[in-house]
């Protein structure tokens, strides 16, 4: 095949430092009969009003891939388009390749409504490859899973341990005697703490380009001052380096923990860098296992991580793919309301919500329990629908791709799928939020009462959600605790909240639909 030419597609999600497409291609051709494709599709950066933080990542990381491949020998054509078929056929029309070889997208309509079309659309051979941004597309631990079965990620998580053979034991067994260290990471973070920052990287000129390109636009939220974002594999490793060496020890006891001082606490801030392929999910598995070995972390926050990566987030990507397309019409709880307005401006007398907001328009982050017991937990306990939801949460933040936000989102945070991906609704009321974060202690709203004027509207919105849904929960064994307290509200209590939650509710100033 030497004197043939083939065209490599490299999405902007998929910079690996070994790309599949591309080792295939070198098997058949000599370097010189190949050239890589890298486009940015305005059709694509628009679907939503996206994070300008994220626009910045994405482009500035993917121009600079292109150039460490040019670096490496490689042809690139970089193209800026009005869609990706648009590049890629100014790309073939110069090229003239008698190939085109792409990776699997891990997005549903990109796989299987763009790439699965691409041979009829450029009259042009193409070959598809696994995606290997995932471990499950390597082992799939539930290959025959009936499409209304209930699996955990508990059962699914042991699975993928024993396979990859991560924190276990000689004998088959989990290092430390458990699977799961979660009852020791849920403390609130010790007012004298002082966790580490994060690395900043300083943005060179291709980021700067990116920078002014992105603001001169006008489009998206947030801002892009203080872009300080790895974009190479060489600073993501280097971000990887800091929490193995500063971080992970505290990772797990303080997982989720919330404060309005220290919006990172010990997190790794890696899964920007995952999501885009500058880092693969393994290699980090691996290094945290290492450190544990070592001596430099202790069993819970190693296998914390380990759970977050090898459970929760290959969880995800699993039931996406599991419940894809339906996934993103499910409503299991009805929820009729659309968004409210402040989750666009922050501006809101409710301080944890005002705070995290605020962060995730500002920084395009948010760690897991912000997203989870916040968010999540205002949207499915106030009815907003969870599409409405969904589209928020994939337009602010940083590592956010529809494979995630789906399940994560429709699934484990608002419970819309009927409990196939998450056991139970992920609800509390303010005790949960003053328990874990020091929200409460400068919020307008008092995180003990359950009506009257200053009542935080987290407590009445439970007791009527309790309310409204009650024998659907009674019949949830996770949740029997939660209903029975029911039981300690007289029927003028019971007004009281209903009359206040729906007061509260119709007073919000909504999105337009």
């Amino acid at each position: 095949m030497s004197n043939k030419r083939a065209s490599v597609w490299i999405l902007g999600d998929q910079l690996l430092a070994r790309h599949p497409a591309l080792l295939a291609a070198e098997q058949d051709y000599p370097q010189r009969n190949l050239r890589v494709a890298l486009i940015e599709s305005a059709a694509r950066s628009r679907r939503l009003s996206y994070q300008r933080k994220k626009l910045v990542l994405l482009f500035s990381a993917m121009r600079h891939y292109a150039a460490d491949l040019r670096d490496r020998g490689y042809d690139v054509d970089y193209i800026q388009a009005p869609t990706f078929l648009a590049g890629l056929r100014k790309h073939a029309a110069a090229w003239q390749p008698g190939r085109l070889l792409a990776m699997q997208a891990s997005q549903w309509h990109g796989r299987t409504l763009q790439q699965t079309r691409l041979a009829d659309a450029l009259g042009l051979p193409t070959t598809l490859l696994p995606n290997t941004q995932f471990l499950t597309e390597q082992f799939n631990p539930y290959p025959s899973a009936e499409p209304g079965k209930r699996i955990t990620m508990e059962h699914f998580y042991r699975r993928m341990r024993r396979h990859f053979n991560i924190l276990m034991t000689s004998h088959g067994e989990p290092v430390g005697g458990q699977w799961n260290y979660d009852a020791e990471n849920r403390r609130p973070l010790p007012r004298d703490a002082r966790p580490p920052g994060i690395p900043v990287f300083h943005p060179d000129h291709i980021t700067r380009e990116v920078m002014a390109e992105v603001e001169a636009t006008g489009h998206g939220v947030g801002t892009v001052d203080g872009f300080g974002l790895a974009v190479t594999r060489r600073q993501a490793l280097r971000t990887l380096d800091d929490f193995l060496a500063n971080r992970l020890a505290d990772f797990g006891p303080y997982e989720d923990a919330m404060s309005s001082q220290h919006p990172t606490l010990y997190h790794s801030l890696l899964s920007p860098y995952l999501n885009i392929g500058l880092l693969e999910p393994l290699e980090l598995i691996e290094a945290v296992e290492q450190a544990y070995h070592r001596g430099r972390a202790p069993i819970n926050s190693a296998e914390g991580f380990v759970r977050q990566v090898l459970g929760w987030r290959e969880y995800m990507y699993w039931q996406y793919w599991r419940l894809m397309p339906g996934l993103m019409e499910a409503n299991a709880w009805d929820a009729p309301r659309p968004l409210p307005q402040f989750f666009w401006h922050a501006q809101t007398h409710m301080n944890c919500l005002g705070h995290a907001i605020r962060e995730a328009i500002q920084t395009g982050y948010n760690h897991h329990i912000q997203r989870l017991m916040l968010l999540c937990n205002f949207c499915l306990l106030a009815g907003i629908h969870p599409a409405a939801v969904h589209d928020w949460f994939l337009t602010l933040y940083v590592d956010a791709y529809e494979w995630v936000m789906a399940p994560n989102v429709m699934g484990m945070g608002l419970n819309a799928d009927g409990g196939l991906i998450a056991t139970k609704p992920y609800i509390a009321s303010a005790n949960y939020i003053n328990k874990m974060s020091d929200y409460c202690r400068g919020c307008s709203y008092n995180h003990q009462q359950r009506t009257g004027e200053a009542a935080c509207p987290f407590n009445f919105l439970y007791w009527n959600f309790l309310m409204e849904h009650e024998s659907a929960l009674r019949a949830n064994p996770r949740l029997g605790r939660n209903v029975l307290g029911l039981r300690y509200l007289d029927d003028d209590e019971r007004t009281a909240v209903r009359r206040q939650a729906l007061s509260f509710l119709d007073k919000l100033d909504y999105c337009e639909e």
